[in-house]
C-alpha cells in the first residue's frame, strides 16, 4: 500500500517537474548530467515530507526513548535497535554518550550503531520504484542489531554499568549542526527544509558521479566477478566507518543504480553508525573505542559476504 501511494505521489511529482525537466533537456547538458539534476530535484518533494515526519518524531519521542535505555536493563539493547531503525538525527550521538558515561552497555551501544538507518530509508522512500527494499534493509538490520547486541553483553558479561543513571552532560552537535536534544519547536520546519537541501546537494553530486561513472566506464565485468563480490563487502564497510552522511547517501544511490550487490551496500550500511563514533574517539578510551570499531567492522563485512553468497 505505501508503495502504491509513493507511485502516485510520484506520478503527480513528474507531472509538476515536467517543464522544469524540459527547460534543463534544453541546456544541451550531457545525457548524464541532465539525469542527474533531474532525477535529483524530483526528490525534494519526497525528502522535505519524509525528513519533517523525522523531526516529528525525534523531537516528541527521542527523548522519552533516551529515557528508556536508561532505566531498562536486559531490555535495553531491544529499544536501542528498535529505536535506531527509524532514522533520526544524532540517536548514535546520544548512545555513544550514555556509553562513555557508563549507563548502557557495549552491546546496547553496537546494537544502536548496527540498527542506525542514517539517510538510507528517506533515499529509497524518495525512489518509489525501490521503495521495496527498505523492508528487507531494516529487517536485516534489525535481526543483526539485537542478535549481535546480546551476544556481545554475554561475551563482555563482566562490564560495569553506572546505577546513578543521571542525564548526560556530553553534548554534541547531530548534522546540519542541529542538537538531537533541541526543544526549539521552530526546529520542526527549519531543520527538515536545511536537511532537505543537504541531503539535496550530497545526492547530487553523487548521482553525477555514478551517472559518469556508467555512461563512461565498463562496470559490468568488474560487477559480476567473483572476487570482486569478496572484496567488495570489505572496502564497503571501511568505507561505512566514516561518519558522515554522505556515506549512507552513495552506497544507498549505489545500490539504487545497480553498482554494488545488496550485501555490498548493507555491509556498509551496517558500520555505518552516524556521528556516534566521534564521541567515542573524544571521550572514550581509545583501547575500548577501537575494540568496538573492530567488532563493528567484523560484523559487518561478514554479515555482507554472507547475504552475497546467498543471494
Amino acid at each position: 500500500m505505501l508503495i502504491t501511494i509513493l507511485e502516485k505521489i510520484n506520478s503527480l511529482n513528474e507531472l509538476i517537474f515536467s517543464p522544469l525537466d524540459g527547460l534543463i533537456e534544453s541546456f544541451g547538458l550531457p545525457e548524464w548530467a541532465a539525469d542527474a539534476l533531474i532525477d535529483s530535484l524530483h526528490l525534494l518533494p519526497f525528502l522535505f515530507f519524509i525528513f519533517v515526519i523525522i523531526e516529528l518524531f525525534e523531537f516528541y519521542c527521542s527523548g522519552k526513548i533516551d529515557e528508556w535505555i536508561k532505566k531498562s536493563e536486559k531490555g535495553s539493547i531491544l529499544i536501542g535497535a528498535l529505536a535506531s531503525i527509524f532514522p533520526q538525527c544524532g540517536f548514535s550521538v546520544i548512545a555513544s554518550s550514555l556509553y562513555t558515561k557508563k549507563i548502557i552497555t557495549k552491546g546496547c551501544l553496537l546494537a544502536v550503531y548496527l540498527g542506525t538507518s542514517d539517510e538510507a530509508i528517506p533515499i529509497l522512500l524518495a525512489h518509489p520504484a525501490k521503495a521495496y527494499l527498505v523492508i528487507p534493509i531494516v529487517g536485516i538490520k534489525l535481526f543483526i542489531a539485537i542478535l549481535m547486541g546480546y551476544f556481545i553483553d554475554l561475551a563482555f558479561a563482566k562490564q560495569i554499568i553506572d546505577p546513578i543513571k543521571d542525564v548526560v552532560v556530553i553534548e554534541e552537535e547531530g548534522c546540519c549542526k542541529h542538537s538531537p536534544e533541541s526543544e526549539n519547536k521552530r526546529e520542526l520546519i527549519l531543520h527538515p527544509i536545511f536537511h532537505t537541501l543537504n541531503i539535496f546537494g550530497f545526492i547530487l553530486v553523487i548521482t553525477l558521479i555514478l551517472n559518469f561513472c556508467l555512461a563512461n566506464i565498463h562496470l559490468g565485468g568488474i560487477l559480476t566477478d567473483s572476487s570482486s563480490k569478496l572484496l567488495q563487502p570489505v572496502i564497503s564497510a571501511l568505507v561505512g566507518l566514516i561518519p558522515n552522511c554522505a556515506v549512507s547517501i552513495a552506497l544507498t544511490m549505489m545500490l539504487i543504480k545497480g553498482t554494488i550487490t545488496f550485501g555490498t551496500a548493507m555491509s556498509g550500511l551496517l558500520a555505518n553508525s552516524g556521528l556516534g563514533l566521534l564521541v567515542l574517539l573524544k571521550y572514550n578510551d581509545f583501547k575500548d573505542t577501537l575494540k568496538i570499531i573492530i567488532i563493528l567492522l567484523t560484523i559487518s563485512i561478514i554479515s555482507g559476504l554472507t547475504i552475497n553468497f546467498f543471494a
